[in-house]
């Protein structure tokens, strides 16, 4: 087990691709708090599917766009767990809209959700791994940060800032022993990609070179490599896990 006994934070956990990183955490041996904004039937059935495949993953509620409210829920999780090692910042969401026509509340709600998501919790946790002189920090992006897509000012540019913050915060850390980095998923089939889905339809698959959508398992297959001891030498890179979306090839 890649993981065991090791302490993992994953945000926005309970459904989609956190909920399959969790999965996985889990399975290779890690203790897993996972954040929730809401959804506690589904946070409920995480905690129990885990528990019931042998690991341990427990569910704490937090609106990670608070940033008091993220470092208490991590001094909560240490109580409870135990030092945290392994921080995952999966919480984002999508308020797609032109941009002539978005209002303020969709612009603020995505940057303070997949920007300041991130920075609450990195903020919460990065003194912390510092003095312990290990760690793993792991972002989510996406490749909309440079593919951008009309009606997604707002999701790209809080996309491409979290880019720049992993780069920068892999460098301050980097003689600690703590490494940075993020993950750029492509059309991966989860409920925040469905409507997005059924407007194109096959049209996505052909945009894809390997001609099919991503599972959440394929992010969490990554998330576990760069969460683990076999990264050790990897620092402020962006991996695209996109099925070559990002490459730009014509549809054959």
């Amino acid at each position: 087990m890649r993981l065991k006994d090791q302490v993992a934070i994953v945000t926005g956990g309970s459904r989609g691709i956190g909920r399959g990183i969790v999965k996985a955490f889990a399975a290779e041996g890690a203790k897993v708090a996972f954040i929730y904004k809401g959804n506690q039937a589904a946070a409920d059935s995480l905690v129990a599917e885990v528990a019931q495949a042998g690991g341990i993953a427990k569910a704490f509620q937090c609106d990670v766009t608070n940033f008091d409210d993220a470092e208490k829920v991590v001094e909560a999780i240490e109580k409870d767990l135990g030092l945290v090692n392994i921080l995952l910042n999966n919480a984002g969401v999508i308020r797609d809209g032109l941009f002539v026509g978005m209002k303020l509340e969709e612009w603020n709600t995505v940057i303070q959700t997949n920007l300041g998501g991130v920075f609450n919790f990195c903020h919460a946790v990065a003194m912390k791994l510092a003095r312990q002189r290990k760690g793993r920090i792991i972002n989510i992006s996406s490749v909309a940060a440079d593919n951008s897509n009309p009606g997604q000012t707002n999701y790209a540019a809080s996309k491409g800032a979290v880019n720049s913050f992993t780069r920068a915060l892999a460098v301050e850390l980097a003689g600690r022993g703590v490494t940075v980095n993020a993950i750029a998923p492509g059309f991966i089939e989860t409920d925040m990609t469905e409507n997005v889905r059924n407007k194109a339809g096959d049209l996505i698959k052909k945009m894809i070179p390997m001609k099919r959508l991503g599972q959440a398992e394929d992010i969490a297959k990554v998330a576990v490599f760069l969460a683990s001891a076999d990264s050790g030498y990897i620092t402020g890179q962006i991996i695209k896990v996109d099925g070559g979306l990002s490459l730009g090839a014509v549809a054959m």
